[in-house]
C-alpha cells in the first residue's frame, strides 16, 4: 500500500510510492528517509549527487562551452565582428525561449559596445524560423553577421541565401536537424549528430547563454582596449531570462538546467530587469 506521510503547506497530502506496513505510524517514517526515497525515485543516489541535486549551482554544473561542437568557431566569428565594428543581427523566435534568447544576446552585445540589431518574426505573418524576405532585408540594412537563436537549424535555403548575399551566419539552436546541417559558418546545437556534449536537454536560451560564455572568454583573450568588458556586466545577471526561457519551453530540469532555474529564480527575485519587473507587477507577483 501507499502510506500518507505528511501534508504540504497548502494541505495537500504527500504520498510516498514506497510500501510500508499498514500499521506503521507516520511519525516513524523520518523526513530524511522520505527525501532519500523521493530522490532515489528520480535516479539520484545518496552522497555527492544528492547535494548537487538539492543545491544546484552554475559553478558545479557549468562545463567548458567548448564541449559543444563548433562553439569555438562561433565565438571567434562573433568576436571578430564585434571588434571590427560590423553590424550584427540577432534573429530569434516568437516564443518565450526565442525572445529570452534574443534578449540576452542583445543585452550582452550592447553592453560590450557592439553594433547590434535584432529581428523577431511574427507568428501570424512570418511563422517559425528564418525566411528569405527577412534575410534579404537584414542584408540590405548593412548587416555583416546573423546570429540565430532558438532557430536556424532547419533554415538551409535561407542560410544559403544569406551566404550568397555575403553575410556571415552563426546558428545557435536546440531543435533536431531535419537532415544535413545548414551551410552556416558555425552551427552550435547539442542535437547535432556529431555533438558529444550530452547537453541535448538545453533550451535555445541555454545554448545562447553557453555561446555568450564562450564569446566573453574570447573577447577577454583579445585584450582589445576598444572593447573592454564593463565591470558592471556579469553574465549571471542574465540568468533570470535564461531560467524563464528554460522553464517556459518545458525543458527537463536536469543537469545544467537545474542550475539555470535555481540561480535564475534568485536573480529574478532581485527584480532588476525592468521588463520582467513590469510583468511581475501586472501579475501581482511579489
Amino acid at each position: 500500500m501507499r502510506k500518507i506521510v505528511e501534508r504540504s503547506m497548502l494541505g495537500k497530502a504527500w504520498v510516498c510510492a514506497t510500501e510500508y506496513e499498514e500499521n506503521t505510524p507516520s511519525s516513524t517514517i523520518l523526513k530524511e528517509d522520505l527525501l532519500k526515497k523521493i530522490l532515489e525515485s528520480r535516479g539520484v543516489r545518496s552522497g555527492v549527487d544528492t547535494s548537487k541535486f538539492l543545491n544546484p549551482s552554475i559553478k558545479e554544473y557549468m562545463p567548458d562551452p567548448s564541449v559543444l561542437a563548433d562553439m569555438d568557431s562561433a565565438a571567434r566569428i562573433i568576436v571578430d565582428n564585434i571588434v571590427a565594428g560590423r553590424k550584427i543581427a540577432i534573429y530569434g523566435d516568437y516564443d518565450v525561449d526565442g525572445i529570452t534568447s534574443s534578449a540576452i544576446m542583445v543585452k550582452y552585445l550592447r553592453a560590450v559596445g557592439a553594433n547590434v540589431v535584432w529581428h523577431l518574426p511574427t507568428r501570424e505573418g512570418e511563422g517559425y524560423g528564418l525566411n528569405c524576405d527577412a534575410v534579404s532585408a537584414i542584408a540590405a540594412d548593412g548587416v555583416n553577421l546573423i546570429v540565430t537563436v532558438d532557430c536556424g537549424i532547419s533554415g538551409v535555403e535561407e542560410i544559403a541565401l544569406a551566404k550568397k548575399l555575403g553575410l556571415d551566419v552563426v546558428v545557435t539552436d536546440h531543435h533536431s536537424p531535419d537532415g544535413n546541417l545548414p551551410a552556416a559558418d558555425a552551427v552550435v546545437n547539442p542535437k547535432r549528430l556529431d555533438d558529444t556534449s550530452g547537453m541535448s536537454y538545453l533550451a535555445g536560451v541555454g545554448v545562447a547563454f553557453m555561446t555568450l560564455v564562450a564569446v566573453n572568454r574570447e573577447l577577454k583573450s583579445r585584450n582589445d582596449d576598444k572593447f573592454q568588458i564593463p565591470h558592471s556586466l556579469f553574465l549571471i545577471d542574465l540568468m533570470d531570462l535564461v531560467a524563464l526561457g528554460t522553464i517556459c519551453d518545458t525543458m527537463p530540469l536536469v543537469g545544467l538546467n537545474r542550475a539555470f532555474a535555481a540561480t535564475g529564480l534568485k536573480v529574478l527575485a532581485k527584480r532588476n530587469n525592468v521588463g520582467l519587473r513590469a510583468l511581475m507587477d501586472i501579475a501581482v507577483i511579489k
